[in-house]
């Protein structure tokens, strides 16, 4: 089951800093959501906010509701740890655990929750490379470290990793920054598919991806130096690219600042 995440009156603190103010958006269940906008916005914080990765730093804060349907994130009596399986996240640079086997950092985040069911653990294993477009490539070396892999089969074993969990949104910061062209298309059509199973988000620099992958598309920007990021506008990703409603928009999509 996937889950629909709405953001409603949302502020986001860093102890005294007011690093993202007043943002109402709803990514709907099954579709790709684009954050974009320029450096220090906030699009990362707010990524980071969905699933409760952001109070790890000491100091900050979050202010507003953050929903999965009618369930509040934040709510009182409600576990990070709980959100954070439910919420999967995939950093900016591959992070696979490189000393450990491609088979133990697919099911790393069950191991900690207790599984030890071997065929199973065997299953998911195979399940979730096949998930992340990576078994072909894998399967005859499960054992094999996973540092050994290239920079692309490293994004994708932490998309395995990810959904091995089984969790109901995935989040997605920067997947393809730091990937080669042949290696960000792999990425790019796996989120195609991954929609038809999760929630994605997706927080990206690069406006010809936001376009190519995603249904929906959120702009943000910054009101000037020291002020919060906002959200400026959100739409279907074809309407923000070709007609949006707002000039700051149609500026940093042509790239006249950015």
């Amino acid at each position: 089951m996937t889950r629909r995440v709405d953001l409603q009156n949302v502020d986001i603190h860093y102890g005294d800093f007011h690093a993202v103010a007043d943002v109402d958006l709803t990514m709907p269940a099954n579709s790709v959501t684009a954050l974009i906008g320029p450096s220090g916005c906030g699009k990362s914080t707010v990524l980071r906010s969905i699933n409760r990765m952001h109070e790890v730093i000491p100091g900050a804060r979050v202010e507003g509701s953050i929903r999965l349907d009618d369930e509040d994130i934040y709510g009182a009596g409600v576990d990070p740890v709980a959100v954070r399986r439910t919420i999967g996240m995939v950093f900016q640079r591959p992070n696979p655990f490189p000393t450990m086997s491609i088979r133990e950092n697919v099911v790393a985040g069950l191991r900690l929750q207790g599984m030890r069911d071997k065929s199973a653990l065997a299953e998911i294993t195979e399940q979730a490379l096949r998930g992340a477009n990576l078994w072909g490539e894998v399967k005859d070396r499960l054992g094999a470290p996973g540092g050994g892999l290239s920079g692309g089969q490293q994004q994708r074993l932490c998309i395995a990793r990810a959904i091995a969990v089984s969790p109901q949104v995935l989040l997605m910061d920067e997947p393809c920054s730091s990937l080669d062209p042949i290696s960000t298309l792999a990425i790019e059509e796996l989120i195609d598919e991954l929609k038809e199973e999760y929630t994605v988000v997706i927080v990206t620099h690069n406006m010809q991806q936001a376009a190519r992958v995603s249904d929906r598309t959120a702009f943000f920007n910054l009101a000037g130096v020291g002020l919060p990021g906002r959200l400026v506008e959100v739409d279907d990703t074809e309407t923000i690219f070709s007609n949006p409603a707002q000039q700051a928009t149609e500026d940093y999509i042509s790239g006249r600042f950015g």
